[in-house]
């Protein structure tokens, strides 16, 4: 693929340019970094040590701490070196790179969401066919078509803006290589086959998760029984809204319609916020991982 680039470095804005502010700054991302990585590595940890995590959601969570933690590792560091540094740079090499992974990791974490919106769904609908339906040879094929749309969505996402010429500015008014930030900078007359591309991509990779939680609750014919499977599903719920909501709302528009000042903030909630808050939504109302955590740190339990 021709590399029809000619800025060499991008300039990254970031989030302000108020000295004082970026220290706060600092301090704030290092701390989420530093939770989103104990958090997601005790997830981890408490999934490999315990034979009652042995099950498909499990499984599938422990996926999701992964992405988190190379979503979280992709983003931040760079962002803290530029919070530290007057010359606030990345080499176009580097854009790259970062614009891929976490284009990848959105595109795992779009379909993770989906898988285990599966099963849940198959755990609320057929719960005697749940061993049989969500066997290991199904979890690690559904685990394997993960890793392939991601890697193919982020292969075409990336390819596409490989494609555009860069010729000046070379000013990203946001805190990371994304998409959007890129595509106003493009010298190229059109970008409209990358909107169309990852507008599609993004209602294909969203919708799934939703549509199968609405039909297990619906299928529940008893009013009991549906508050049973919204309260299961509630935690799911308001991680993917929060998530879909926020990445839907960037993707969709049109490169001429962004407002960066406003963007940059909702950005934050599907590429920080969202990967420090698994843990915590996905491990507070379950008993058995903050078991498995109490056996793994006996001092949590006195």
């Amino acid at each position: 693929m021709e590399n029809q680039s000619v800025v060499t470095t991008f300039i990254m804005v970031g989030l302000s340019s108020d000295t004082q502010l970026q220290v706060l700054l600092f301090v704030l991302f290092l701390s989420i970094y530093i939770i989103a990585l104990l958090g997601n590595l005790l997830i981890m940890a408490a999934v490999l040590s315990s034979s009652k995590l042995q099950r498909p959601m499990y499984f599938f969570l422990f996926h999701l701490a992964v992405v988190d933690i190379i979503c979280t590792s992709t983003i931040i560091p760079q962002m803290l070196g530029n919070l530290v540094v007057v010359r606030k740079s990345i080499s176009y090499p580097g854009c790259m790179a970062q614009l891929y992974f976490f284009t990848w990791c959105l595109g795992v974490e779009m379909v993770l969401f989906t898988v285990m919106a599966y099963d849940r769904y198959v755990a609320v609908c057929h719960p005697l066919r749940y061993s049989i339906m969500m066997n290991k040879t199904t979890c690690m094929g559904l685990s394997a078509l993960v890793m392939v749309i991601a890697v193919v969505n982020a292969l075409v996402h990336t390819g596409l803006v490989l494609q555009l010429t860069f010729c000046g500015p070379n000013i990203i008014n946001h805190f990371f290589c994304e998409i959007p930030s890129l595509l106003v900078l493009s010298c190229t007359r059109s970008v409209r086959i990358n909107e169309v591309m990852f507008f599609t991509a993004d209602i294909f990779l969203a919708m799934g998760s939703y549509c199968f939680i609405v039909r297990a609750i619906l299928r529940i014919k008893t009013t009991e029984g549906r508050r049973k499977a919204f309260s299961t599903c509630s935690s799911h719920l308001i991680v993917v809204s929060l998530y879909y909501s926020a990445v839907i709302y960037t993707y969709i528009r049109p490169a001429s319609s962004y407002s960066f000042n406003k963007d940059k903030i909702i950005a934050t909630l599907y590429s920080l916020v969202t990967p420090t808050v698994n843990p915590i939504v996905y491990t507070l109302r379950n008993k058995d991982v903050k078991m498995a955590i109490k056996k793994m740190l006996p001092h949590l339990g006195k």
